[in-house]
């Protein structure tokens, strides 16, 4: 996900999975000049990485964060360098820069961001809230409440940093990987069912619910069915489909 400001070309992505690709062409031939906050480093949100064209380039400046574990780049390369990958993070073109980063609130590229961990399988992950032009958006991807008990409808607990992150934001976007008749058989993998998304959102007062993250199986048709299931919700529901463009203005 790409935000920008008033008409501005983006320069702060959330994760970096392979519809990064899909954000060189809306430079219209231009150097990605931002940064670019990972929620972990799962695959499935690294592997955009080197094919991101307009990063990837001599006069791209990129800045690369990532939850605090180790050095950023060396833990990095664990996913992407040889044998795996023709080359390291390090050898991307443009001036890269890798940095770890704590929980807790930072400014990234004139947004206030702030970072909280939220409990998934695998390896440190956080969510994040940012907050800038009068609009605010949390981003809970990969998220697996249940690590901290059933809460009150047995999809996970509403716990603090989810709560403190969603709460009042104007749009959450969240991980709806799952549907309820799904959960007890495949939680432990480590994502969250659609009604937890929508209990969260209602907990923590949004005003807007991204459903995010579907099943990779999972048909457009189906993911329609889910969202029309929730029409008529005091919170509005949608689903994240590639190419959507959400003005928060």
């Amino acid at each position: 996900m790409a935000l920008a400001e008033n008409g501005q070309a983006p320069r702060l992505v959330l994760d970096a999975g392979t519809g990064l690709q899909r954000l060189s062409p809306l430079l219209d031939g231009r150097p990605f000049r931002g940064s670019i906050l990972l929620g972990h480093l799962h695959w499935d949100h690294t592997h955009g990485l080197p094919f991101f064209s307009a990063g990837d380039r001599p006069d791209a400046e990129v800045t690369l964060v990532m939850p605090a574990q180790g050095d950023p780049a060396n833990v990095l390369a664990r996913v992407m360098s040889p044998p795996h990958f023709p080359i390291k993070p390090a050898e991307l073109r443009g001036k890269w820069r890798f940095l770890g980063i704590q929980e807790g609130p930072r400014a990234v590229e004139g947004f206030d961001v702030i970072a909280r961990e939220i409990p998934h399988k695998g390896g440190l992950t956080y969510g994040y809230r940012v907050s800038g032009a009068g609009a605010t958006i949390a981003y809970l991807s990969d998220h697996s409440p249940i690590a901290f008990g059933p809460g009150p409808a047995g999809f996970g607990a509403y716990h603090p940093a989810a709560i403190a992150l969603a709460r009042s934001a104007d749009l959450l976007i969240h991980d709806a990987q799952l549907i309820s008749g799904e959960f007890a058989a495949l939680a432990p993998m480590g994502h969250s069912a659609v009604e937890y998304a929508i209990g969260l959102a209602e907990a923590a007062g949004v005003k807007r619910l991204l459903l995010f993250h579907h099943d990779p199986a999972r048909t457009d048709d189906q993911i329609d069915a889910i969202v029309a299931a929730h029409r008529g919700n005091a919170i509005p529901v949608e689903a994240a489909a590639e190419g959507t463009v959400i003005d928060l203005g």
